[in-house]
This record gives C-alpha cells, sequence and structure tokens, in this order.
C-alpha cells in the first residue's frame, strides 16, 4: 500500500518540528510529546452543525492550513498518516471510553487509538486524541508495568481479552478506556465519526470542550469552565462569563483559530452563560 497523501512538512511546521524523520523510537516521542501542545482537542464543529470530514485533504485544511484543533478521530489519522508516511507500521484500534462512566457501563467503541509495530521493544500505542488526559509520549503494549510519560505515569493492565489503559492520578489509578487489537478501517471511524457528531444524546452537541497541554500544565475547558493542572501540582477552575472571556481562552490558551461561522458568536454567548 503506498504512504498516505499527506503534506509532512505541514505538519512538521504546526508542531514546530524540525528533527529527524526516520521512523525510530525518538521519531515517536518526538511527535507525540509535541503534537498535543500544538493541535489541541475541540468540538466547535458539532456545536455548529458543522460536518467533520476525516479524508487526508480534510484533516491537512482544518488542523494544519485553518489552525483548528479536533477530536480523537481526527487528531489520530493525522498522526497515522504523517507516520506511516514516515515509514512506520501503523495499525488503527478503537477503544471504549471509561473516564467518568458509571461503573457496570459500557459504551460503545468510539474513540480511536494507534497501535505501532517494528520496534525491537515490541508494539507501542500512540494516542494524541483523548483530550483532557491524553498521552505526551506513546507506550509500550506491555501489561502490568508502570511507564513514565513527559506527562503522567501510565499502565495497561488485562481485562479479560483486552487492554485496559490507566493514568495514575493523585495517587491512584483511574481507567481511560478498553481495547482490543482488532485493526479499524475508516469506515469503521466514520460510523463513530457521524454518530457523535450529531446524535441528540451525545455529549459533543451539546458541551464545548476543549484540551491542550504544556510541558509543565493540562488545561481543559467544559462549556465556561477553565481548568489547569499543573503537573505534580495544584488545580484551579475559574468560570469564563463572558463571550469574550471564552473567546480569549480558545484563541490565547487553547491556540485555536476560530472558524468563520455566522454562529459563533450566538453559541460563544449561550455558552458563557452556563451554570
Amino acid at each position: 500500500m503506498p504512504p498516505p497523501d499527506i503534506d509532512v512538512d505541514a505538519y512538521f511546521a504546526r508542531i514546530g518540528y524540525d528533527g529527524p524523520r526516520t521512523p525510530t523510537l525518538e521519531t515517536l516521542a518526538a511527535l507525540h510529546f509535541r503534537h498535543p501542545q500544538a493541535i489541541p482537542f475541540e468540538n466547535l464543529d458539532p456545536l455548529l452543525k458543522r460536518p467533520i470530514g476525516l479524508t487526508g485533504s480534510a484533516l491537512e485544511s482544518k488542523l494544519l492550513r485553518a489552525r483548528r484543533g479536533g477530536w480523537c478521530f481526527e487528531q489520530n489519522l493525522l498522526l497515522r498518516d504523517v507516520l506511516q508516511s514516515l515509514g512506520f507500521q501503523v495499525t488503527g484500534l478503537a477503544a471504549r471510553v471509561m473516564w467518568n462512566v458509571a461503573e457496570g457501563v459500557v459504551r460503545a467503541r468510539s474513540h480511536m487509538l494507534l497501535k505501532i509495530d517494528g520496534f525491537e521493544g515490541g508494539p507501542h500505542i500512540a494516542d494524541v486524541g483523548f483530550g483532557g488526559l491524553t498521552l505526551t509520549g506513546a507506550v509500550r503494549l506491555v501489561p502490568d508495568m508502570e511507564q513514565p510519560t513527559p506527562h503522567e505515569v501510565f499502565r495497561l493492565i488485562r481485562g479479560g481479552s483486552d487492554f485496559v489503559l490507566q493514568a495514575s492520578v493523585r495517587g491512584e489509578w483511574k481507567a481511560l478506556y478498553t481495547f482490543d487489537l482488532q485493526p479499524q478501517l475508516l469506515v469503521d471511524y466514520e460510523v463513530s465519526n457521524w454518530h457523535l457528531s450529531t446524535h441528540p444524546e451525545s455529549p459533543f452537541v451539546s458541551n464545548l470542550m476543549a484540551a491542550r497541554v504544556t510541558p509543565e500544565r493540562r488545561y481543559g475547558l467544559f462549556n465556561n469552565k477553565l481548568s489547569s493542572h499543573a503537573l505534580g501540582g495544584d488545580s484551579e477552575q475559574v468560570a469564563l462569563a463572558t463571550p469574550t472571556a471564552l473567546r480569549e481562552a480558545l484563541e490565547g490558551t487553547f491556540g485555536i483559530e476560530l472558524p468563520d461561522d455566522p454562529g459563533i458568536e450566538a453559541l460563544l454567548e449561550r455558552l458563557s452563560t452556563r451554570t
């Protein structure tokens, strides 16, 4: 299969990377660290009732040229295409989200992640699209081993035939999602992408969510609540009570160039009054 037709130079410029292009663990680590700092998680399009395209050209147009963010399918498909263009062996996987899900509730396989093969130490898992607690480094596909990343410590445990990804949060292991190793095709992601962006009960069509990391902090936005989490330190939360404050956070803290959409001002006004 030929490599994807993706503008790797534009991607490198977007994330501020000018290092080697060889398919090594060092290259993967550098890209995985920079990507979530430069390309934030955000779901403005479902709120504005704009379609989310998953083709290579749609990803380039939105995430690279329009300097927007995106959610898991956009983020990880873009990373997949770049990695494959560099010669990495990449497989798309699907996961059931467990984060903030009540015990006993089983969610659909609505999250995308990547498996990368070809390394001496075995396959690794990469994921730049989980939002508020997304990985900032790839982890080995090895269960019961604590694995530090530039931010939190993660581990994989076995849950029957599946793997569960957990993060150490304030000394307690929290499950992010569970997944198996069945390869996924673009059409699989398109179904979930359409469902999450259009179904009236999807949280993404009624709530604004954004996330971005820096080397020292994680930032999160839920509607008009802006949170900041220092690595190994305190957390803060403030309410953004005006459309101007919300716009400034989206453009400044999260680095999003807001879309030129006639509904954006009404959306910011509505979100700023959330209680």
